[in-house]
């Protein structure tokens, strides 16, 4: 099983600028789909971003043009570079693996997530 952990949150002026980094170790066989997801206080969890295998990337209308989301295969990381962040903005942050299972099948991992608030 994937462990993920991880860093980069923290308080921030609205307009600024956070980096987010998620590391996968483990007992990694493959991994799939790389991303983020969070969930804003009161709220559900919502998609952030998500990265395929082939490296498409998916934005959730509200980072796009605002958010970018990298990965890095070899090093099995995932790193979410966000700007112009606005007070909704503010959320807990998890970073979220597809892997593939050496006995076969697919396996949902999430990181425990990191706090990210944007003040107005």
């Amino acid at each position: 099983q994937v462990q993920l952990v991880e860093s980069g949150g923290g308080l921030v002026q609205a307009g600024g600028s956070l980096r987010l980094s998620c590391a996968a170790s483990g007992s990694i066989f493959s991994i799939y789909t790389m991303g983020w997801y969070r969930q804003p206080p009161g709220q559900q969890r919502e998609l952030v971003a998500l990265i395929r295998g082939g490296g498409s990337t998916n934005y959730a209308v509200s980072a796009k043009g605002r958010f970018t989301s990298t990965r890095n295969n070899a090093k099995n990381t995932v790193v979410l570079q966000k700007n112009s962040l606005k007070p909704e903005d503010t959320a807990v942050y998890s970073c979220y693996v597809i892997e593939a299972m050496r006995s076969g099948g697919l396996q949902n991992d999430w990181g425990r997530g990191t706090q990210v608030t944007a003040s107005s």
